[in-house]
């Protein structure tokens, strides 16, 4: 037995789905969103056009594959997709859903992905709720170089 995704609302549940042997590896590449190749990819969650923008930047410098959403729901819509991220750059202040409940609903769906918050914040107890929703690190804005390469180091290990 498979496991196949079923789109509700925002939220994709899983269901039971009897898959032929020929197809399992179709399968399980799918939930890997077709990905191939071993190069870095990044999704970055952020409803500012010109942060999105930086931020791309900076992972293309780095060579780093990346996309871009406009808020929580359309992170939690990709994933259901079955794309799947080494890393996600999530702002906390977004429209729809939030930084904090996108990340909350990311982990509860399995979501793995180093999750990075990244926003302007500075208030402790917002900051502590965002990293409590799942985040595995936070900086401040502005996304510097310097700030990403300390992420990506995470990543590697």
């Amino acid at each position: 037995m498979k496991l196949t995704k079923k789109f509700v609302g925002s939220v994709c549940h899983r269901e039971k789905l009897n898959v032929p042997a020929g197809r399992a590896q179709m399968a399980a590449q799918g939930r890997q969103g077709g990905r191939k190749s071993n190069k870095m990819t990044a999704l970055v969650v952020d409803d500012n056009v010109v942060n999105r923008a930086i931020h791309h930047r900076l992972l293309d410098n780095l060579s780093i594959e990346s996309e871009a959403v406009g808020n929580g729901k359309e992170a939690v819509d990709i994933h259901c997709s079955g794309k799947t991220f080494d890393l996600i750059l999530m702002d906390m202040d977004m429209p729809i859903m939030n930084g904090i409940e996108a990340t909350r609903k990311l982990r509860e769906m399995g979501i793995r992905s180093m999750i990075a918050g990244v926003s302007t914040r500075s208030v402790e107890h917002e900051i502590r709720e965002f990293i409590e929703a799942g985040l595995d690190d936070y900086q401040e804005k502005p996304l510097t170089m310097s700030k990403l390469i300390s992420i990506i180091h995470k990543i590697k290990g």
